[in-house]
């Protein structure tokens, strides 16, 4: 007799929250919370190999739930286990209260029947707290899908951002730009290491907090003293010092958009008022990627907001709508629709559809799966192998 005895023989006693529910439904909630319940995939196979045993497919609270195979049968239908093995996986379903024992008086398993055949009581495991507790392992495999998707999501974040930095941090090494590059290099590949482990939710955010912060000295370092910064602290953007790393990133305000531009397709942009990061490139680079823009030039494009006045003609002339046009500014930001748009037209003669490619980007955008800086990147990269 134990406490865990005492507190099954309660449990018992209760109504579930289900009448009747799937079995292997049920099976597959408790293998994907499996963690959070504290079993082994061995020791499902072994409930796999017991629920085998029910005939109904449905757990009913009407039925005996009692299935009674002896240790020889069960293990072959657990692949073959050793009955050493399968006793201690049977002793951890017990202890996880997924099964509960019903023994004999000589510890066998078997099942009364009566004259007709029907059986009047069985000895064996019961599969009940499956029944007890469906609600219990619904709501545990949900957790664990959101917990699994949201890391999936960092662990994507953290790869596209370690890419931007380090093509730029290679590009800028490459062409003998100033900058502790070698440092920066060596911290990328840290970042490389740490995501080869099974790292768990908070240590991706930190990890991604730390990519993040290298993308954004990179981005410092490459631009250039022309490119000043405007002064309206309420539409920047800024940078943070990291203070538990070897490099450092100075505190920096960013010009955005002018909102008063006079173009064709701004008169009225369907815009939401949530300030968004200007693209993790430097103006000068997205102007070397796109030297096919300089014909349309009116002016020198010294910031962001002279980008994105020549891409709202350029637009028109490519055939992209006013709507595709004002989407993309609203997804991705006017700086990252800027710098789309002429990296369309460096690509115009094979890009069929400027507008729909473009659409096409936003909804990524709309994902957080999108980065303009792999597309600058390209072009740099076929222009330095055509010399």
């Amino acid at each position: 007799m134990s406490a865990d005895l005492i507190s099954q023989a309660a449990t018992a006693s209760g109504c579930p929250d289900l009448s009747h529910t799937d079995k292997w439904e049920v099976f597959r909630q408790i293998c994907t919370a499996r963690v959070a319940l504290g079993v082994t995939d061995r020791a499902l196979t072994v409930l796999n190999a017991l629920l085998s045993f029910y005939p109904e497919v449905k757990l009913s609270d009407q039925a005996s739930l009692i299935v009674f195979p002896s240790n020889r049968t069960l293990g072959e239908r657990a692949h073959g286990m050793a009955e050493s093995t399968l006793r201690r996986h049977l002793a951890a379903l017990v202890a996880a209260g997924l099964v509960w024992r019903h023994d004999s008086p000589n510890g066998k398993r078997y099942a009364r029947r009566n004259r007709d055949g029907d059986m009047t009581r069985a000895f064996g495991f019961d599969l009940r707290p499956l029944l007890l507790r469906a609600a219990e392992f619904a709501q545990a495999a949900q957790a664990a899908e959101d917990a699994a998707e949201r890391r999936h999501r960092i662990r994507e974040q953290i790869t596209l951002t370690k890419r931007d930095a380090l093509k730029l941090a290679s590009y800028a090494q490459e062409q003998g730009m100033p900058g502790d590059w070698a440092d920066i290099l060596a911290a990328l590949m840290d970042v490389h290491k740490a995501m080869r482990r099974n790292l768990v939710i908070d240590q991706l955010e930190k990890l991604l907090s730390t990519t993040t912060r290298i993308l954004d000295h990179v981005t410092t370092s490459l631009r250039p003293e022309s490119e000043e910064p405007s002064g309206c602290d309420s539409q920047n953007e800024r940078h943070y010092q990291n203070s538990d790393t070897y490099y450092s990133v100075s505190e920096q305000s960013l010009d955005k958009p002018d909102t008063s531009i006079d173009a064709p397709s701004a008169q009225n942009p369907k815009k939401d008022q949530t300030p968004r990061p200007l693209p993790k490139l430097p103006l000068h680079l997205v102007l070397k990627a796109c030297p096919d823009i300089e014909p349309y030039l009116i002016d020198d494009i010294r910031r962001w907001h002279d980008l994105i006045k020549t891409a709202a003609l350029l637009r028109g002339m490519m055939g992209i709508s006013p709507t595709a046009w004002d989407e993309a500014q609203t997804t991705m930001g006017p700086e990252s629709a800027a710098v789309v748009v002429c990296c369309i037209l460096q690509r115009f003669s094979s890009i069929r559809n400027p507008g729909g490619y473009l659409r096409a980007l936003s909804a990524k955008a709309v994902l957080g799966t999108f980065s303009p800086a792999p597309m600058v990147m390209a072009l740099l990269n076929g222009e330095l192998s055509k010399r």
